[in-house]
């Protein structure tokens, strides 16, 4: 039986993952990779295939099917959800002929609400976790380069792991993908929420680079009080995170060249009018309402950057 994946958004993400799944079962029989994607980046990938450059590595992907026409690609097993957390209710009216009620969706966007959205929306369908550690970026239509030294996925249910999600883990595997599946996936998403949404804030609130958020001590301390107004906000629903969450956080961030920072950053610098301050800064504040948790941090940055 055919196994058919949709994967939505072939930016540095969906490209990165998308692509080597593309390459890997290219000729195969047994299971199509479809890609969604739109203007020129889309004739690229139809003229030329997705170009992937890890390092001194390069591989060119062509998927079965690559449209910005939903019905030409039509039901799928699984959609790999790549899109920017402000495109996701978008994409997910744009990919209705490619979802039936047996389609497994898995989101790979920044935030943590993205689950929450797909089920208001596709309330019948399941719907894992996923997160991605990666630094990877669309540079030009049809090229993805990756730059970090790792690329990393998890996923999971928390505890739901029928065969079509082990399934996909073993197609992942099996393209050369480093994907876990994992009984503690919300754990998992929370922990990388807890290093993004306090980096892109701060970033952003500052404009400034991350490795200048750690030598500049105000700037430190604003950061730190935002991931523990994150960690609270964590506990009062109930997330188990790591006792040490901190540290590692910050570890995370010293591992960085000084000058990278956050893709919110990077969308206010360039004036985009879309951004994901929704998903990575406000959320959190209204959280806190809705938990009775004080986030004043939060609360300051949001106040300003809603009106950068």
């Amino acid at each position: 039986m055919k196994t058919k994946i949709l994967i939505a958004g072939i930016g540095g993400v969906g490209g990165y993952f998308g692509g080597l799944l593309a390459k890997h079962f290219e000729n195969n029989s047994q299971v199509e990779i479809c890609f969604f994607a739109r203007s020129q980046h889309l004739q690229e990938i139809k003229n030329h295939g997705l170009k992937i450059i890890s390092g001194e590595n390069i591989i060119i992907s062509k998927p079965k099917i690559a449209s910005d026409n939903a019905s030409e690609i039509g039901p799928v097993d699984f959609i790999i959800l790549a899109t920017k957390s402000f495109d996701l209710e978008q994409a997910l009216q744009q990919l209705k002929p490619c979802i039936t009620a047996e389609t497994i969706v898995l989101p790979l966007l920044n935030g943590v609400d993205s689950k929450d959205r797909i089920n208001a929306a596709y309330p019948g369908n399941l719907v894992l976790d996923g997160c991605v550690y990666i630094v990877s970026r669309l540079t030009k239509p049809g090229v993805i380069e990756n730059v970090g030294n790792i690329q990393t996925m998890y996923f999971g249910s928390n505890g739901v792991a029928n065969e079509r999600v082990l399934l996909l883990e073993q197609l992942f595997l099996a393209a050369g993908a480093t994907a876990t599946l994992s009984n503690n996936s919300e754990a998992i998403i929370w922990e990388k929420f807890i290093f993004i949404s306090p980096t892109a804030t701060a970033t952003s609130y500052f404009n400034t680079s991350i490795g200048a958020l750690l030598t500049n001590n105000e700037q430190f301390l604003f950061l730190n009080a935002l991931i523990e107004e994150v960690k609270l906000i964590a506990k009062a629903k109930h997330i188990s995170v790591a006792e040490d969450i901190t540290e590692k956080t910050l570890n995370k961030l010293k591992a960085l060249p000084f000058e990278a920072t956050s893709s919110m950053h990077t969308d206010f610098i360039n004036k985009k009018v879309k951004n994901e301050l929704n998903a990575l800064c406000a959320y959190v504040v209204n959280q806190g309402v809705n938990y009775n948790v004080s986030t004043p941090q939060y609360s300051k940055a949001l106040a300003v950057l809603e009106n950068k």
